[in-house]
């Protein structure tokens, strides 16, 4: 959360950052914010004020940015529970968003060292890669790289840009049934920023994760990395109490 200046010592960006923050709640999400100059234009301050005021919205997930096109009214950061993997189209659905994708690349390759570790495959074996951008109501929410067993290559004929890929590999006859995933985080590279339409260097939450079908084999290894702002994870947790006296 971003931290409060008092009224009466407020810098100039401050000023901005409220005056905006009241026209962001009557605007719908992907309306547009004005421009950088617009700003400093109406409030008097330089481009840099007016940067500073901007970008401490993003920081606060209230709007995003995209190269070359100017700030928008973010939606509200679409949610999941750590210790439940639910369909990327099926949770968008449940929330009233319309989910797509955009293919990067669907290929058959030959895998690397920690794919074919992780699929369990020999050395030198093919994979089946795909590469999307996930996508809610048009706006982009994640990059997903997935390797897959040679055996689903019929994945590289179905319609991966409206279609489920889970459903897709349940109609080839594997059935996503337990997953194992770890968390990290990361700031988005040239490539990945250009992809998902951001600046270089914004945060992204990674997860790495592996899939078993239904016979207990390796159908499945993903890296997901996430937008910070447009994607969060809900976590329950037990708290463990020591067996010992209380410790203050």
């Amino acid at each position: 959360m971003t931290n409060q200046a008092h009224p009466d010592f407020a810098p100039r960006y401050y000023t901005i950052e409220q005056t905006l923050r009241a026209r962001i709640a009557d605007l719908q999400p992907h309306d547009a914010l004005p421009s950088e100059a617009e700003l400093a234009k109406e409030f008097q301050v330089s481009r840099m004020t007016a940067r500073a005021a901007v970008m401490r919205l993003v920081a606060d997930g209230l709007v995003y940015r995209e190269s070359g096109r100017g700030t928008f009214v973010a939606t509200p950061p679409t949610r999941r529970r750590a210790d439940s993997l639910i369909r990327f189209s099926q949770e968008m659905r449940a929330q009233g968003k319309r989910p797509s994708s955009r293919v990067v690349t669907g290929q058959k390759r030959a895998g690397r060292d920690t794919e074919l570790s992780r699929l369990r495959l020999k050395e030198g074996s093919q994979i089946v890669a795909i590469t999307r951008v996930r996508l809610a109501d048009t706006v982009p929410i994640a990059l997903e790289r997935s390797a897959f067993p040679p055996s689903v290559a019929g994945l590289l004929d179905r319609d991966l840009v409206n279609e489920s890929l889970h459903e897709a590999l349940q109609d080839l006859g594997y059935i996503p049934t337990i997953g194992h995933a770890s968390l990290s985080a990361d700031n988005a590279s040239a490539l990945e920023a250009e992809l998902l339409g951001l600046d270089p260097g914004v945060a992204l939450l990674v997860e790495q994760r592996l899939i078993l079908d239904q016979h207990g084999n390796p159908l499945e290894c993903t890296e997901s990395r996430y937008i910070g702002n447009r994607y969060a994870l809900d976590v329950t947790f037990d708290v463990q109490h020591s067996e010992g006296p209380a410790q203050s």
